[in-house]
């Protein structure tokens, strides 16, 4: 079992930056695959970015340029930067790690852009 605990969120102004991380506990030797989700109000929950446990990231087209996902030396904790926010990633942002049999996701953290 595994365990993610997500910390960063909070209100932002278009044009900001705001830091998420995710730390996870447990059994994680079989994790290969690190990632953020995010669902606004009314949608459905979408890929972020992922990074591979040979550090490969993938980005939704909509967040490319803006976010860098990153891992922790540890290998137990992601993390994203998110510059020249927007108010369209307004959402609860969700920490995933999976590996070849089971996902994991953390409870989720709001972030907010707004003016």
């Amino acid at each position: 079992q595994v365990e993610l605990v997500e910390s960063g969120g909070g209100v932002v102004q278009p044009g900001g930056s705001l830091r998420l991380s995710c730390a996870a506990s447990g059994n994680i030797f079989s994790i290969n695959t690190m990632g953020w989700y995010r669902q606004a109000p009314g949608k459905q929950r979408e890929l972020v970015a992922t990074i591979t446990s040979s550090s490969s990231t993938n980005y939704a087209d909509s967040v490319k340029g803006r976010f860098t996902i990153s891992r922790g030396n540890a290998k137990n904790t992601v993390y994203l930067q998110m510059n020249s926010l927007k108010p369209e990633d307004t959402a609860v942002y969700y920490c995933n790690f999976r590996s070849r049999s089971s996902w994991y996701w953390g409870q989720g953290t709001q972030v907010t852009v707004s003016s």
